[in-house]
C-alpha cells in the first residue's frame, strides 16, 4: 500500500505541474489570440486521441442520460471558457486558485444532489474555503471584478460538472464522458467565433471572440497546450487509481504553487498578503473536504 500511495503522489506531482504547464501555454497564447480560440486548441487534441481510442477498443457501457451527458459537457466547457479568460487577465496563481474552488461547491453540490454525507471537518473546509475566497477577490461588500466573478463561476461551473460525472460513470464509458466536454469544447468555440463575426460584447469578452490566424511561434504553444492537458489528465486518473482520493485531492493542490512559480517567470507580480492567505485557507479547506473521501 505505501508504494502504491507513494506512486500515486508522484503522478499527481506530475499531472499537478503538466497542469500548470497547460496555464503557461494558454497564458502565452493569450497574447495573440482569444481566450476562446485557447479554448478551441485545448480540446480539439483530446477529440482526436479519444476517437482513436474508441476505434482501437470499442466502448462498452449502457447509456439511457443523454441530457445529463450534454450538461455535463456545456458546463465543464462554459467554465474552461471562464478559466481560459481568467488565465489571460490576472496572474496564473490566481486563476489556478479559483479552478480549485471547484472541490468546495462540488462537496455542497454532492451533499445536495448526491445524498452524500459531508460531516463537521467537510462543512468546516466549505466554510473555511470561501473565507479564502473572501481574502483573495478583496470583497468589502460592495464590489467584485469581473474576474473575480467568472473565477466563482469557474469553480461552480466545474463542480456541477464533476457531481455529473458519479452519476454518468453509472452509465457510460468514462472515454464517453471526457468526449462529451471535449467535443462540446470543440464545437462550441467555433460557434462563438462564428457569432462573433456579426455580434460583439464587452462584458461577454470571455466568450464572443473572433478567430485569429496563429502565428508561426504560436503553432509551438498550442502543441504543447495540447500535449500537456492530456498528458496531465492521464497522470490525474493514474494517480487516483493508486491511492485514495483524499491523500491525491491533496497533493492537487500542489498545482497552485507551481502555477505561481510559472506565473512570476511569465511576469506575473508576486501574489500580495491577502492573495497568500487566501490560497492558504483554500488549500486547507480542500484537505478538510478531502478528508471524507478517505
Amino acid at each position: 500500500m505505501k508504494e502504491d500511495v507513494s506512486l500515486g503522489i508522484k503522478y499527481m506531482l506530475l499531472a499537478s505541474l503538466l497542469f500548470a504547464f497547460m496555464g503557461a501555454s494558454a497564458k502565452e497564447l493569450s497574447d495573440s489570440m482569444s481566450s476562446v480560440e485557447v479554448v478551441f486548441f485545448r480540446n480539439v487534441f483530446g477529440v482526436l486521441i479519444i476517437l482513436f481510442s474508441i476505434y482501437k477498443r470499442p466502448l462498452n457501457q449502457i447509456g439511457g442520460k443523454p441530457f445529463l451527458l450534454i450538461f455535463r459537457g456545456t458546463i465543464g466547457f462554459v467554465a474552461l471558457l471562464m478559466f481560459f479568460y481568467n488565465i489571460s487577465e490576472i496572474p496564473l496563481g490566481e486563476a489556478m486558485t479559483f479552478s480549485r474552488t471547484s472541490t468546495i461547491f462540488t462537496a455542497i453540490f454532492a451533499y445536495i444532489f448526491v445524498k452524500e454525507k459531508l460531516g463537521f471537518k467537510g462543512w468546516l473546509g466549505v466554510f473555511v474555503g470561501f473565507i479564502g475566497i473572501l481574502f483573495i477577490t478583496k470583497f468589502d461588500g460592495s464590489n467584485l471584478d469581473k474576474t473575480d466573478w467568472l473565477g466563482i463561476l469557474c469553480g461552480v461551473g466545474a463542480a456541477l460538472a464533476y457531481t455529473s460525472i458519479r452519476e454518468l460513470k453509472n452509465y457510460y464509458d468514462g472515454r464517453v464522458i471526457v468526449l462529451s466536454f471535449m467535443g462540446i469544447g470543440t464545437i462550441g468555440p467555433l460557434l462563438l467565433m462564428l457569432i462573433s463575426q456579426f455580434y460583439t460584447n464587452e462584458k461577454f469578452d470571455f466568450m464572443l471572440a473572433t478567430f485569429v490566424m496563429p502565428r508561426t511561434k504560436d503553432i509551438l504553444y498550442i502543441i504543447l497546450l495540447g500535449l500537456f492537458a492530456t498528458y496531465a489528465q492521464i497522470f490525474m486518473t493514474k494517480a487516483y487509481s493508486c491511492a485514495k482520493a483524499g491523500i491525491i485531492g491533496t497533493i492537487s493542490y500542489s498545482n497552485i504553487a507551481f502555477s505561481i512559480i510559472l506565473g512570476i517567470i511569465l511576469g506575473d507580480t508576486f501574489p500580495d498578503i491577502w492573495i497568500i492567505l487566501g490560497i492558504l485557507l483554500i488549500v486547507v479547506s480542500g484537505f478538510l473536504v478531502s478528508l471524507k473521501k478517505d
